[in-house]
């Protein structure tokens, strides 16, 4: 009967995507792109070389996928699907991709098209991503199916009594790498013993950021000798954290701030909340303004490495935390907001002392001026936080000798 609705479900929900897009105009790419996976697919002859496929749901996925295609790319052609449009827009010509496309929404239909085009000798599902008909349609197919970075937590659906649709789905993947001991240990008292404790691979890719160039002159140049707060992937919510002391504290500080969203009635909101010089990154730049809003994609992991603090966004709402283990790899103090309950990464830092939740703007003040002016609170927390990433790397060498 599950199976029966969902299916039911998912068929609905493809049909009435026309209406999605009314509703809200976001949801435009996540339509029109599915509308182009078929002919997608049929323009590549998949029989002539041997093809894995990668599913990650967005970019964060893509990211923790990226060391295990690079491991593998010698030896197959990579076709990576994605769920969102933010994964699928910026990375869909990506070197190490050879086909890019929209997952299709999970119907029997869909499914049996997508893995009958590519007959993949394998198929890797990064993180939280299992679907009931792809994974039945490559079981079916005798293709093996594992999880990457795989992640659970007890409250989710598949280990509750009423799970068992799902519970079901798991019982065909070939094997499961998870990130932590919790999803090792919910797994196995669920009996499932194929499961490999291998971490998380977003540590060895943000690991190899030490040893790339970092360097951007705009940002050195606007730095100065000034102590610099980089507030990555910022929310309207999170602004509500910063943006009083930002327009309050005069000391010798410059604020470098990399909204999520660069859209331009979003920037021109963050601009008129403040009320000290501010350059925006398209419209030039002012080396004596205090604020510096980046406006373009691609800088902020190297904007990072010339921080003295990271404010990373999404957890002051509900958007969902960025990447904390971009700013941890070059050794800095973190602040967060406090919504980090699914984020076991997130936690593990603030553990061991990387990283401090922030309640409000009077906590983001306080906090802020605890790390800054006292140097011994800056240097204990930012070898924390590299220490952490060194302490982390290892899984995609896990993952890649089991599958050598």
């Amino acid at each position: 009967m599950q199976a029966i609705l969902y299916n039911l479900f998912s068929y609905l929900f493809e049909f009435a995507f026309p209406l999605i897009q009314l509703i809200s105009p976001k949801m435009k790419l996540f339509v029109k792109g599915r509308k182009e996976v078929k002919s997608t697919l049929q323009s590549i002859d998949f029989s002539k070389e041997d093809w894995l496929w990668f599913h990650c749901a967005s970019l964060g996925e893509y990211e923790q996928a990226v060391p295990v295609i690079e491991g593998l790319k010698d030896h197959y052609k990579i076709a990576v699907s994605f769920f969102s449009p933010s994964g699928y827009e910026q990375k869909k010509n990506h070197h190490l991709i050879d086909c890019a496309f929209y997952l299709p929404i999970d119907t029997p239909a869909n499914a049996k098209f997508v893995v009958k085009s590519i007959r993949p000798k394998a198929a890797l599902f990064v993180k939280y991503e299992f679907w009931r008909n792809y994974f039945a349609q490559l079981h079916k197919n005798n293709t093996p199916i594992y999880m990457v970075s795989a992640a659970f937590r007890t409250n989710q659906a598949v280990f509750k009594w009423y799970g068992g649709f799902l519970k079901q789905t798991l019982k065909y993947v070939t094997h499961f790498f998870v990130q932590n001991k919790i999803s090792e240990s919910l797994l196995n008292q669920n009996g499932f013993t194929n499961v490999s404790l291998s971490g998380d691979t977003r540590f060895d890719r943000v690991n190899r950021q030490l040893s790339m160039d970092n360097h951007l002159e705009f940002i050195e140049t606007f730095k100065g000798n000034r102590t610099t707060i980089v507030l990555g992937s910022t929310w309207p919510e999170c602004e509500a954290l910063f943006i009083d002391t930002i327009n309050s504290y005069n000391e010798d500080v410059c604020y470098i701030i990399a909204p999520h969203e660069i859209k331009t009635e979003k920037i021109e909101s963050l601009v008129a909340k403040l009320k000290v010089p501010t350059s925006i990154y398209s419209k030039g730049i002012n080396n004596n303004d205090k604020v510096l809003i980046i406006d373009a994609i691609g800088f902020l992991t190297r904007i990072y490495s010339y921080a003295d603090v990271a404010y990373v966004g999404g957890a002051a709402g509900t958007t969902g935390l960025h990447n904390i283990l971009e700013p941890a790899t070059f050794g800095l103090p973190i602040l967060t907001g406090t919504n980090t309950q699914k984020f076991p990464e997130a936690q593990a830092l603030e553990k061991a002392g990387g990283l401090i939740k922030i309640q409000d703007n009077d906590d983001f003040e306080f906090q802020l001026l605890h790390i800054i002016e006292l140097w011994d609170v800056q240097q204990f927390m930012a070898k924390k936080s590299s220490d952490f990433i060194q302490n982390g790397v290892g899984a995609t060498a896990t993952i890649l000798n089991y599958l050598d």
